[in-house]
Formats: C-alpha cells, structure tokens, sequence
C-alpha cells in the first residue's frame, strides 16, 4: 500500500467479493421471508419494504434488489447501479 503525506487522488478497484441478493418484486414469498428475516418492516401502503441497515432504515421499492453483504448486512440497490456493479454466477 502506497503511502503519501500530502492529500492526493488515487484510484482503486473494488474486491471481486461474491454476494447473494434478490430483487423485491412486491411479494414476501417464503424466499424474500428466508433471505431478510426479521430486518424489515412495510410502508403503508405495502408497495416497499423498510430494511434494517447498518446506516439505518433504508427503503426498498419494487424493482430494487436487496444484497446481503460478506458480513451478512442487508442493503437495497437500484437496478441500474446493481448491474453495472455486479455479474451473476452460477451457484457453486
């Protein structure tokens, strides 16, 4: 790791870390039950879900996925930036 004693930019390339997540489609099915446990809660109006987060509640809107980190955190993504972010794999 390349130390410096003055405030530069660096570049950095993130860790090939694998994930699980699903993407909310507006149904707890026993899947979405199994993989969020007891970390959420739903608006009012059911059409999202609020998940315990290790920054706080953030919510989870139709479409979005929900990725459990490598040390089982739970966070939504938006598509777009899940995509660009990760590849699916084949499950080993």
């Amino acid at each position: 790791m390349k130390e410096t004693s003055k405030t530069t930019i660096r570049k950095f390339r993130k860790k090939p870390v694998i994930i699980e997540a699903v993407e909310w489609k507006g149904e707890m099915d026993d899947v979405i039950k199994e993989f969020i446990k007891n970390s959420h809660t739903f608006t009012n109006d059911r059409r999202s879900l609020i998940i315990s987060t290790l920054e706080g509640e953030m919510e989870a809107l139709v479409g979005d996925f929900i990725i459990k980190g490598v040390k089982g955190e739970l966070y939504p993504c938006k598509p777009d930036i899940f995509w660009q972010t990760y590849e699916e794999i084949e499950n080993e």
